[in-house]
């Protein structure tokens, strides 16, 4: 084993049909997906049965899990084997809600943990074009008691509850597991979370499926799992400095700043202790390594191992979200 074989890493997206879903992943992000109803691409996944392939340079066609065992430490970091052992910690995806979608909630690490053999999933929205009046559902209007949920669900009044955010392009938000969420129709946005899939469905407008029935619900599941306060502080806030990393998100499951350049800049990585993740949110460059060029443009994902002390962004104009754990 090598660790020199390692360079900054592509993976081909893994494009999920959604009934919400739409265009714009294709439109705006340049995907080639397979219909007008794709929802989601998910960037780089360790979750069984999705895993990401490698799709640039000399190990493509390897699969992120077959990097974790050949490279371990070399690949993650020591201080991510040691938390998460030979599990990739962090899925990313992009996200185009042409309609609502469900009203949902995740547990949280304890709850997925004992019900499925889980981590939780809190989860990071980053928002890269909104239409006009577009909002996202966050948490509840005040605090509510188990049995006023219990009896909103029932009267079929939930909406009225729940917290909206409006939103425009480059807002950003944390969803802590236990908060009730969705994506208004009309939103695209990149979202960072624990490496989970699963999704307490709780209210879902009386929809169908393709094949006319109502989709299932996980109210009991649901019950345990929310968290029934009123916070309403979601928002992120985050500088733009030019130049400058700027802190956005710092959580014991992931950290992610914001990065805006308009001219090469180099990344000095060693004092590191996990892999990082680049997202490109507008425009493009080129990731420069001793050993590799790797081009990146909106929409696309890279990770960079933990054993790649210098990089080389070459830009001129860019914006990317910086991913670590």
């Amino acid at each position: 084993m090598n660790k020199n074989k390692l360079y900054p890493l592509k993976f081909s997206p893994i494009l999920k049909e959604r009934l919400w879903g739409g265009s714009k992943l294709r439109d705006l992000l340049g995907k080639s997906i397979p219909n007008n109803q794709t929802g989601e691409s998910w960037e780089l996944s360790g979750v069984p049965g999705d895993i990401s392939v490698v799709s640039n340079g000399s190990l493509n066609g390897k699969d992120l899990q077959q990097l974790i065992d050949e490279y371990g430490d070399y690949l993650l970091g020591k201080a991510v084997t040691s938390a998460f052992g030979r599990n990739f910690p962090i899925l990313i995806k992009f996200i185009d809600a042409a309609k609502d979608l469900s009203i949902q909630v995740h547990p949280n690490d304890e709850l997925a943990q004992e019900r499925h053999n889980s981590m939780g999933k809190t989860e990071m929205w980053h928002v890269m074009d909104a239409d006009e009046d577009a909002r996202l559902i966050i948490g509840f209007k005040k605090e509510l008691s188990t049995e006023e949920y219990i009896s909103s669900l029932q009267a079929n009044h939930l909406p009225d509850l729940l917290h909206e955010e409006k939103v425009n392009k480059g807002d950003t938000f944390m969803i802590n597991a236990g908060r009730v969420h969705a994506i208004g129709a009309g939103v695209l946005l990149a979202e960072i979370q624990q490496t989970s899939n699963i999704t307490y469905r709780i209210y879902d407008f009386n929809r169908r499926n393709k094949d006319g029935e109502l989709r299932e619900l996980h109210t009991q599941e649901a019950l345990d799992a929310i968290d029934y306060s009123a916070d309403q502080d979601f928002r992120v806030r985050y500088r733009e400095s030019l130049g400058v990393s700027n802190t956005m998100v710092r959580s014991p499951y992931f950290n992610t700043d914001y990065l805006r350049l308009e001219q090469n800049k180099p990344m000095d990585l060693k004092e590191r202790s996990s892999f990082s993740i680049y997202i490109c949110v507008s425009g493009k460059a080129v990731l420069q390594t001793e050993s590799a060029k790797v081009p990146i443009g909106l929409g696309e994902t890279v990770l960079i191992p933990a054993s790649i002390h210098d990089l080389m962004i070459l830009t001129t104009d860019v914006t990317l979200l910086e991913v670590t754990i």
